[in-house]
């Protein structure tokens, strides 16, 4: 009895440094707006934390519990907090997407937030209502690990965000200039400029022979960006919170909410500063302004007394391939797949003439109750996709699933694809203009063995790419493009994952269901608010209707009269030609034509009315000269 109790002992002992090191993080934030002008040229109103802006960096170690209570003080606006790139294992509640996991934080409301750390990594927050983060409301969150693989070689970590910023707020954008019909091409607003850690012209002060565990996060709404570092090299050792094997780069591209972290060792020598240079994507732009600086340039600084020099031109982007990628675990290609879901990805106008973006011929329409409240409240019709509505585009999974998402890209510009709650296996991406996944040959044999992983893919004009992930976290999780217009324009789908599971491990907080009441919000039902027949989407919310193959009966009168009214034009043209053909009296000569038969004072008559008529055309007298 004794050994077995000190055995006891001694398990508990050796669990106390595991339980000491697990803490709590919690974080008071009062989401309002403030003051600021990051570029320089423009101050605006922006949405800050605490009233400041930039907003703090979230930080926390694997295995720590983080809590953020999030009180509205905006006054004039919801909100709501996405903790980017987490797989909230067990708490899709906490994901953030409202309409989706959550209701909407009503002006004066205040919602927690509560999750388990369970992977390291660079992610970053950010709202993930009415396209409001690129107001502000976006901030790194960093994850470290004592059991980081490249620890023993880094002196010192640097977070380095990436930005396009705006001059006007997103409400006005998207209402005056983005979704409205004078836009029918949806061509995008472009930002004014680009930020580094939300400033100009930044300055990052280095030691030599120093490496450095730089972690950069594009929290951009729009503009992928190109990047690197003169005179230097990087290390590529993690993507959206995948380590990977060490991979020399010159240069790299990161999408919007694409996550690098790279290793970079600096010079012995302090004799001078190095310009650190990001390119916004322009091929992004449909058109670029000619004060659109789309290069930003900040410093590795040696030595504060050096000149800070000009960024060099460069003359090809030429990026690394994180395609080539090798996650530092191994994990080999899953099996062959038990679903396969495939997108296509296209523009097009709708009957109020604004341009919207859609999978499958479906832009995505908000359902009456959140998505997750459905599924708690929905029995066993949770496992009926229509019960979520037709424009929330849902997929119900079932539980260890191998499912392969496949997007084709029926549209001219790249779009980064973002997979809440999973990194998936980016399996393969074609290069631009390869057309759709069917047809282009590959097989099974002919894909990677040990894959890339990330949690946002970018994908080129007019190709395609294939993810894998398994359906082992149960939750909600939005599949969308991260471009900010284009999540506003509907391009987004749902996964439903193991929602039979869901209902029976997860309960919603109380706060929450408060925050639903006060934002006048439902949580129950199916995607119309219908708590009697979950198959019945009477009044679910639609999208404006699709524009009319052919002619409608209008169009066809409207046709019809004009077609009558151009043929009595000709006619009348005709006649009045004719007319003036057989016509011999005086009124020729008032239209300045000869008469060769006539005396001299007639011809001078004709020749002083032709001068006159030259002479009037050219002033600005000729309408009183005509008269």
């Amino acid at each position: 009895m004794l050994p077995s109790f000190l055995s006891c002992v001694a398990a508990s002992l050796l669990a106390l440094p595991q339980l000491a090191a697990a803490a709590t993080v919690t974080y008071d934030f009062k989401i309002g707006w403030v003051r600021a002008n990051p570029d320089g040229a423009f101050e605006r109103p922006v949405i800050g934390i605490n009233g400041k802006w930039p907003i703090p960096t979230i930080e926390a170690d694997v295995g720590d519990q983080v809590i953020v209570h999030a009180h509205n003080n905006l006054g004039n606006q919801s909100t709501s907090l996405h903790f980017h790139g987490l797989y909230m294992n067990g708490t899709t509640h906490m994901d953030g997407p409202a309409g989706v996991t959550q209701c909407p934080i009503a002006p004066g409301s205040s919602f927690t937030y509560n999750f388990t750390i369970t992977q390291p990594g660079t992610y970053w927050y950010h709202s993930h209502t009415s396209a409001q983060y690129p107001d502000g409301l976006r901030g790194p969150l960093i994850i470290h690990d004592k059991d980081f693989p490249y620890k023993d070689k880094v002196d010192e970590e640097i977070v380095l965000t990436l930005s396009d910023w705006y001059h006007d707020e997103m409400t006005y954008l998207i209402s005056k200039l983005f979704m409205v019909k004078s836009n029918p091409s949806g061509a995008e607003p472009v930002p004014k400029n680009a930020l580094m850690n939300e400033t100009m012209n930044l300055t990052i002060s280095i030691q030599p022979e120093t490496t450095y565990l730089f972690r950069v996060i594009n929290m951009g709404a729009f503009a992928g960006q190109y990047l690197w570092f003169e005179g230097h090299t990087m290390q590529i050792v993690e993507v959206d919170g995948i380590y990977t094997k060490e991979a020399e780069a010159e240069m790299i591209y990161i999408s919007a909410a694409q996550r690098v972290s790279f290793l970079l060792t600096t010079k012995k020598s302090t004799s001078e500063n190095f310009a650190i240079v990001a390119s916004m994507d322009t091929t992004l732009f449909d058109v670029l302004p000619d004060d659109l600086n789309y290069n930003s340039t900040g410093w590795l600084v040696y030595d504060k007394s050096k000149d800070l020099p000009e960024a060099a031109t460069v003359d090809t982007l030429d990026p690394f391939d994180d395609m080539k990628l090798v996650p530092y675990d191994k994990m080999e290609l899953l099996g062959e797949p038990d679903r396969i879901v495939e997108l296509d990805v296209m523009m097009d106008n709708l009957h109020d003439g604004q341009n919207y973006a859609f999978f499958n011929n479906i832009t995505y329409k908000g359902a009456d109750v959140p998505t997750l409240y459905t599924v708690l409240s929905a029995g066993d019709d949770a496992t009926n996709p229509a019960v979520y509505g037709t424009y929330t585009h849902s997929f119900v999974l079932k539980k260890g699933e191998i499912v392969q998402l496949v997007v084709n890209n029926l549209d001219s510009g790249r779009h980064p694809f973002h997979l809440h709650g999973h990194a998936f296996q980016a399996v393969y991406r074609s290069e631009e203009e390869a057309g759709i996944w069917e047809d282009s040959g590959i097989t099974e044999k002919d894909l990677p063995s040990v894959p890339m992983r990330r949690d946002t893919l970018v994908i080129y004009p007019n190709g395609n790419i294939v993810m894998r992930f398994k359906a082992d976290n149960p939750g909600v999780w939005l599949f969308h493009c991260h471009i900010e217009w284009h999540v506003v324009s509907g391009l987004i789908a749902t996964f439903i994952e193991d929602p039979l599971e869901m209902q029976k491990t997860l309960t919603i907080p109380e706060n929450h269901l408060e925050v639903c009441k006060a934002a006048g919000v439902a949580t129950k039902g199916n995607a119309a608010g219908n708590t009697e027949d979950y198959l019945d989407l009477t009044g679910e919310n639609v999208p404006p209707p699709r524009l009319p193959a052919g002619f409608t009966p209008r169009g066809i009168v409207a046709l019809v009269f004009s077609c009558v009214a151009g043929v009595l034009g000709i006619c009348v043209v005709g006649w009045y030609g004719m007319a003036s053909a057989v016509d011999d009296g005086p009124g020729l000569l008032g239209r300045g034509i000869i008469d060769t038969d006539s005396g001299p004072e007639t011809q001078e008559q004709t020749q002083t009315g032709q001068n006159e008529t030259t002479a009037t055309t050219d002033g600005p007298g000729t309408n009183a000269g005509r008269s």
